[in-house]
């Protein structure tokens, strides 16, 4: 006698369960894993963030609001309003020091820049040696306070080594530091000495992100190097060219320290670049509300350079596809 089996018959397929089970499971990616991220990130950024608030954020607006008050730091602020700029308007000293700094940034600007870009285009056709970069850089490596008092000793009229090499060419003597024709071109070109390696690395990166197809083709064209400069170096430099300009141009009109260590402002004011007549007011004769002033003034110039130099070079474009 045969008993029938009161199971019920299986719908899946053959191997139907077997699929299921090994059928892979997509993760979702939700809100949760961008909150995640978004955390990460911040973790990140809060120590840059936090140093910015509190070294640069805080004392610009501090800066601005003591700009229209007469402080000392022994007496509370008192609100002034205009004053400390109308002062500043009427001052001779004041922009005198303003034509010092312009005079300075010029000359520094115009011969590190040549400098610095004959150097980068040597540096990328000439040689690729990272010993021969590394050379050009040390100057950069000492701090400007070094570097002045250096060039301090070795201009010395009386005992320098760069005198008396002058002295003994048969030349007069020349007081590079003491004498007020001398004087702002002199810091301008100790300046160079030290920054020009540092924009000429900056620059040597741009020239390597230039296609070498660009030059092959031109060779095979028969242009010569001097037309490739102009024709292709200039044109496809001018994106990084222009944010090093203007880089240098605020660092330029910001000088102190070599002025601190080599003339002090003297020859008869003749290097009382606009910093240092900055700090004398504050520090020396403790107006810091007027040094505020002037130093809000000085922001609001380098504002209005940078934004010009921004568009008239078209810093933000340019010419390669």
């Amino acid at each position: 006698m045969t008993i029938a089996s009161s199971s019920p018959p299986s719908r899946l397929p053959a191997g139907g369960a077997t699929e299921a089970r090994s059928k892979p499971r997509t993760r979702r990616t939700g809100v949760g894993d961008n909150r995640g991220d978004g955390r990460l990130a911040a973790v990140f950024i809060a120590p840059a963030m936090l140093g910015f608030l509190v070294f640069l954020l805080w004392p610009t607006l501090r800066g601005i609001y003591l700009s229209f008050t007469r402080f000392n730091l022994l007496t509370p602020a008192e609100w002034v309003g205009l004053d400390n700029y109308v002062r500043m308007v009427n001052d001779p000293i004041f922009w005198d020091s303003l034509w010092v700094t312009v005079e300075y940034v010029v000359i520094n600007i115009g011969v590190q820049t040549v400098a610095a870009l004959a150097m980068a285009v040597l540096l990328q056709r000439l040689t690729q040696s990272a010993m021969l970069r590394g050379i050009v850089l040390t100057p950069y490596l000492m701090s400007n306070v070094v570097a002045g008092l250096v060039w301090l000793w070795i201009l010395d009229t009386q005992l320098g080594i760069g005198n008396e090499i002058i002295s003994a060419l048969g030349a007069d003597r020349i007081p590079f530091l003491a004498d007020e024709t001398w004087a702002i071109p002199t810091i301008a070109l100790i300046n160079v000495w030290r920054h020009v390696g540092y924009t000429a690395l900056l620059l040597f990166a741009g020239l390597q992100a230039i296609p070498n197809d660009m030059y092959e083709a031109a060779r095979v064209d028969g242009a010569s190097e001097w037309r490739m400069f102009w024709r292709i170096t200039m044109p496809l430099l001018r994106p990084v060219l222009a944010v090093v300009l203007i880089m240098t141009v605020i660092g330029s009109f910001q000088v102190f320290d070599t002025v601190a260590v080599t003339t002090a402002g003297g020859p008869a004011n003749a290097t009382n670049v606009l910093q240092f007549y900055i700090y004398g007011s504050a520090f020396g004769r403790f107006q810091f509300g007027y040094a505020s002033a002037m130093s809000v003034a000085l922001l609001v110039v380098l504002s209005a350079i940078t934004i010009l130099q921004y568009r008239l070079t078209r810093a933000g474009r340019t010419d390669l596809g």
